[in-house]
């Protein structure tokens, strides 16, 4: 069987043009018409059987194995869009849109599962049927949740998902994945605190949002402080604070607005945050002779892996890059993802790929962010390999690694 890092290889420089393309023309939730065309025709010339139309511009493969003896199926997750935001470095293949930039390495992700379905295309060295899955609508609008809702897995039956993300603060052949929660739910809270507007120097004719808003921010830490428990965790962030009108220095205002997230691991975690920074906005709120309005706003689940998944996607890591390249007990992150979603209908693993050491080392969402196109043969024989192992031949093409 023929190590499918080294068989990408041969198409490095194919798969860098490709990535630095979709790179170049970023396109946001939704609006990924340019990407799925460049997916769907590549997959096409490939010999992959495309289907399109999930989520607008979602784009699925359908490779099957050499044999079919147990009906199995294998997905594979990449995102297509960008995010809003501008691009600050000067490259080649920089964003050609204002506003637009995939800061976020969903280009290189879309790159390596195009790498891998063309190595599992051609070789077809298993027994089965992988699934390659492009999304819409990662960083916004979920459209992982709508692929879901509209049949993704009545359509392609597959039996484990699993997805990669570039992790710039791991190096180069390494990943790193955990059983259970890996990254947040992702919950949205507005908040209005109501006053009466009045004279800066006379306040006590007034009720002044601005000091009620300032109370009810301080107070909201204590959803972490003092209502969890010590080893779980929870985060509440206001990120945005404006009043109702602006450029006076004399004037106590009428309203004042916050906007923030609130992110979280567990369930239960998730309602008793939504439920007492409800209590704490309204009672402080009154408490000061205001009044608070709160919109809670649930986004994202939890992305959650499942732990006989996850320990399959660690012994495939191994057999790749070696033991000492795999990181089983990696931190849970704050981020979000909407591969939760797949995650709540099958078993599967969100699995970290380490990028660190390309052309300026950037985080993710920076706007010096670029993909390091030195692991894209990495990712994609990842990926391939997974659907090899988890799917082996019964002549010994395959691996007897299944889980």
């Amino acid at each position: 069987m023929s190590n499918p890092v080294e068989h990408v290889r041969r198409w490095h420089a194919e798969l860098t043009a490709i990535r630095r393309d979709i790179h170049m023309h970023p396109e946001l939730a939704f609006q990924e018409r340019r990407t799925a065309d460049l997916v769907a025709g590549h997959l096409a010339q490939w010999g992959v059987e495309v289907h399109r139309g999930l989520a607008g511009t979602g784009v699925v493969g359908v490779i099957p194995g050499r044999e079919d003896s147990r009906g199995r199926g294998i997905g594979l997750r990449a995102d297509l869009d960008c995010l809003p935001m501008h691009e600050a470095a000067e490259r080649g293949h920089r964003s050609r849109h204002e506003g637009r930039m995939h800061a976020c390495g969903h280009d290189g992700h879309t790159t390596m599962l195009l790498g891998a379905a063309r190595y599992l295309a051609q070789t077809r060295q298993f027994d089965g049927t992988a699934y390659v899955i492009f999304q819409p609508a990662e960083e916004h609008g979920g459209g992982g949740n709508v692929m879901v809702r509209e049949g993704l897995f009545e359509r392609f039956p597959a039996d484990e998902v699993y997805a990669l993300h570039n992790w710039p603060e791991l190096p180069p052949g390494r990943i790193a994945l955990r059983a259970g929660p890996v990254m947040a739910a992702t919950d949205e809270i507005a908040i209005t605190i109501h006053g009466s507007g009045g004279h800066a120097a006379m306040p006590h004719l007034a009720v002044d949002p601005v000091v009620v808003a300032a109370q009810v921010i301080g107070a909201l830490q204590t959803v972490a402080s003092r209502n969890v428990a010590p080893v779980d965790a929870v985060v509440v962030s206001i990120c945005s604070m404006h009043t109702s009108q602006t450029g006076a220095f004399n004037v106590i205002p009428d309203a004042v607005h916050l906007l923030g997230t609130v992110r979280s691991f567990r369930a239960e975690t998730r309602d008793m945050a939504e439920r007492r920074c409800r209590e704490i906005a309204e009672g402080v709120a009154a408490a000061l002779g205001g009044r608070a309005e709160v919109k809670y706003t649930r986004g994202y689940p939890a992305t959650v892996n499942s732990p006989r998944e996850t320990e399959f996607a660690a012994r495939v890591g191994e057999s790749l890059f070696g033991a000492g390249n795999v990181v089983r007990d990696v931190d849970p992150t704050m981020g979000g993802e909407d591969f939760a979603y797949f995650l709540q209908e099958k078993p599967g693993a969100y699995v970290f790929l380490g990028q660190g050491g390309g052309p300026l080392g950037c985080s993710l969402h920076n706007p010096h962010y670029d993909f390091n196109d030195e692991v894209i043969p990495l990712g994609a024989g990842y990926l391939a390999a997974l659907a090899e192992q988890a799917m082996p031949l019964a002549d010994g093409h395959g691996s007897a690694m299944a889980a």
